[in-house]
């Protein structure tokens, strides 16, 4: 390329004024075009440029006030979603109960699932949302192609309910599951919330007198709180589905209404990223995010302090993906996502 000629991301990024480097370490940044990256799929290029025309998916739920109501939204929502994924994939979904708590058990329709391994699927939805509509996008998928038990929890949430009654409820799925499987064979795996949730529960089983998990797979989350970090403000403004932090330095607005309520912010049930010895306890660990996501900042942290802790984390970023980039199943990067979380699984869940 000679020195006159620019790619459009380039000429982009060139036209930009000056970052501010202020005194306190913040930085000043000005307004700029960010390009659809060079490097994605047709599909997921093709799937940024419709965003010009899409409403941009209010994933933190500023604009419904009643639960009961939100919740209605996420499920419709994820109906056409998970009716795609009932077309695609043949799976038998069975409701039941497993150490008291509600579940969805999700096998391959033809009953050819692994007979000694079973996964636990914990649903994103800030806490607050996403069952079922969430969890059966996060849990059809890994069924049918992995070959796959999938055992989806219906955990409690806020605002009816406080931390750490979802992990409590995990743990007592995990316990009952144990009568059937060595624990070095049960996965745990889930997207934003029940990424941070299967965290929580991968510092709970042991500090509680159970066995570790065999592996566990935090998608769109980290083992800290959401909004730590850089990328909140970055992804507030790139992304638009979560809101960035307020500019005056006010409190967030809080997107589990209440969930985490009365619990330390470094209470290691709750964010087990701040302590090297709760996450020395950990299992093999993958991380998914994006370059675009807001939890971001939370899974490289957390990858980081896992690592540190002599733990195996393998983390993947997804270039130009935003949050929970692997319910993409429309893109090649979010089919690779599913493809590397199998694989994970498969290589770890064999003791």
């Amino acid at each position: 390329m000679s020195g006159r000629e620019k790619t459009g991301e380039q000429a982009v990024g060139q036209d930009a004024a000056a970052p501010q480097f202020e005194a306190n370490g913040n930085v000043r940044v000005p307004a700029f075009t960010l390009p659809v990256s060079s490097l994605l799929s047709e599909e997921a290029a093709a799937f940024q440029r419709m965003r010009a025309t899409t409403p941009a998916f209010d994933a933190a739920g500023e604009n419904e006030a009643d639960i009961a109501a939100r919740r209605e939204q996420i499920n419709a929502y994820a109906a056409q979603g998970v009716a795609r994924l009932r077309d695609n994939f043949a799976v038998e979904i069975v409701p039941s109960t497993i150490g008291g708590v509600e579940v969805l058990d999700v096998t391959p329709a033809d009953g050819s699932h692994d007979p000694e391994r079973v996964l636990i699927n914990l649903h994103g939805g800030a806490f607050t949302v996403g069952w079922d509509g969430i969890a059966l996008l996060e849990a059809i998928p890994i069924a049918a192609l992995g070959r796959y038990r999938v055992v989806s929890v219906n955990y409690r949430m806020a605002p009816e309910h406080r931390h750490p009654a979802g992990v409590e409820d995990v743990a007592a799925v995990y316990a009952a599951l144990l009568a059937d499987y060595a624990p070095g064979r049960i996965g745990i795996y889930g997207g934003s919330a029940g990424g941070a949730l299967t965290a929580q529960a991968a510092a709970w089983l042991p500090a509680h007198g159970l066995p570790q998990a065999g592996a566990v797979g935090i998608f769109g989350a980290g083992g800290v709180p959401f909004g730590t970090g850089e990328s909140a403000y970055v992804a507030g403004y790139i992304d638009a589905s979560f809101p960035p932090p307020p500019a005056d330095g006010s409190t967030p607005m809080d997107i589990t209404r209440g969930y985490f309520d009365g619990c330390d912010p470094r209470d290691p049930s709750a964010w087990p990223g701040y302590h090297l010895d709760v996450l020395a306890t950990f299992p093999p660990t993958l991380i998914i995010t994006g370059t675009r996501a807001m939890d971001l900042s939370p899974a490289i942290f957390t990858n980081s302090q896992l690592l540190k802790a002599g733990i195996r984390s393998t983390l993947i970023v997804g270039e130009g993906m935003g949050h929970c980039y692997h319910y993409g199943l429309h893109m090649p990067e979010g089919r690779d996502a599913v493809a590397a979380i199998l694989s994970f699984f498969r290589e770890n869940l064999s003791r």
